[in-house]
């Protein structure tokens, strides 16, 4: 029998909140979302966003690419994320103890924006435009990239990412956890 994407979701949190040995309450606390959002979450009865799952992500101190490792859905890839229209995460490289850093490629849909809140201090992210071009706010100032170009930024203040053309933009996003003790996954 396969996972379902939401479930995979779901059995990640709730292995997460185990091994932190966190009540609902205190993942609320310290990710930011609602314990009714979180619980619904863990029973795969929601799909969080790519923001929603970044906070959580961040609030447990875990990559992102934790939430992918469950997922056995035979139509999603396991490496796929695509909870919103608009944005599609896959996973190139996962989490990597010994780098302390993981890659993805994005694809934004045309027109597409994605505003992420602050991560954890230490955090770093590269973004490099793989085809078509996007625009990146840091200090909430849009900046352009195009095919070929690169950005190294600290991923601790609100940063965002959008495809103002009519035409999808790829990206790769490597991330680098710094300054955090990331356990290994």
């Amino acid at each position: 029998m396969s996972i379902n994407f939401n479930n995979a979701i779901g059995i990640q949190l709730k292995l997460a909140r185990t091994n932190n040995d966190w009540s609902l309450d205190v993942a609320s606390k310290n990710t930011g979302v609602s314990k009714a959002m979180l619980g619904q979450i863990e029973r795969g009865e929601s799909s969080p966003t790519v923001a929603r799952l970044w906070d959580i992500a961040t609030g447990f101190h875990l990559p992102l690419s934790y939430f992918f490792l469950a997922i056995e859905d035979d139509n999603l890839p396991k490496n796929m994320l695509n909870t919103e229209a608009g944005i599609s995460i896959s996973t190139i490289f996962p989490f990597d103890l010994e780098t302390k850093s993981e890659i993805f490629s994005l694809t934004l849909a045309p027109l597409h924006q994605q505003i992420s809140a602050p991560h954890n201090e230490g955090v770093i992210e590269l973004i490099l435009v793989i085809e078509g071009s996007i625009e990146y706010l840091l200090e909430d100032q849009w900046h352009h990239l195009r095919t070929g170009e690169v950005v190294k930024f600290k991923a601790n203040q609100k940063h965002g990412y959008r495809n103002v053309s009519e035409s999808k933009a790829v990206f790769h996003n490597i991330i680098y956890y710094t300054g955090e003790n990331r356990s290994s996954i």
